[in-house]
């Protein structure tokens, strides 16, 4: 039997005249103990958002990209959903606070379609006009018309 994972074999011969059920639980029960010790020691490697002390001990090289944006939550989707291994880092030292987003070298081409999608999302909810303000402007065209309506009817039966 062997498995190969992250350039590592995994072998298990056995040397028996006789295949017994117990010589072959026990083979599997070592099989079976040699893999979970093989994760053990390989270190996972982090994806995704995370410290920049993290993505700095990767040795691939950081970039980084001023975004001033409040909602910063909303470029963490996209990125997932390009798959960036990205670290982000509040400036505090200016007034308006702008974040440092920091990414791996090798991810500049998947980072730029981000922003590209995240930045022509922001542009499409600015477009859009505010629920609220939609809400406002509908009750005052009800209020109006209610009130015409009542005028109307005092005329018509005052005749």
């Amino acid at each position: 039997m062997q498995e190969e994972v992250e350039n590592r074999t995994v072998a298990l011969a056995i040397n028996t005249s006789k295949l017994t059920a117990s010589v072959l639980k026990s083979a599997i029960l070592k099989y079976l103990e040699a893999q979970k010790n093989k994760g053990r020691d390989s270190p996972k490697i982090p994806h995704g958002k995370q410290s920049v002390k993290d993505l700095a001990k990767q040795n691939q090289g950081l970039s980084n990209i001023e975004v001033t944006d409040k909602n910063i939550k909303s470029f963490e989707r996209v990125a997932k959903k390009y798959g960036v291994d990205f670290a982000i880092k509040k400036d505090k030292i200016v007034s308006p606070s702008k974040y440092l987003v920091f990414f791996k070298g090798r991810d500049a081409d998947a980072i730029t379609a981000a922003f590209t999608e995240f930045t022509a999302k922001t542009m499409k909810k600015a477009a859009r006009p505010s629920v609220l303000e939609q809400l406002k402007k509908f009750t005052v065209l009800v209020k109006n018309t209610i009130t015409d309506r009542v005028k109307n009817r005092e005329k018509e039966q005052s005749r």
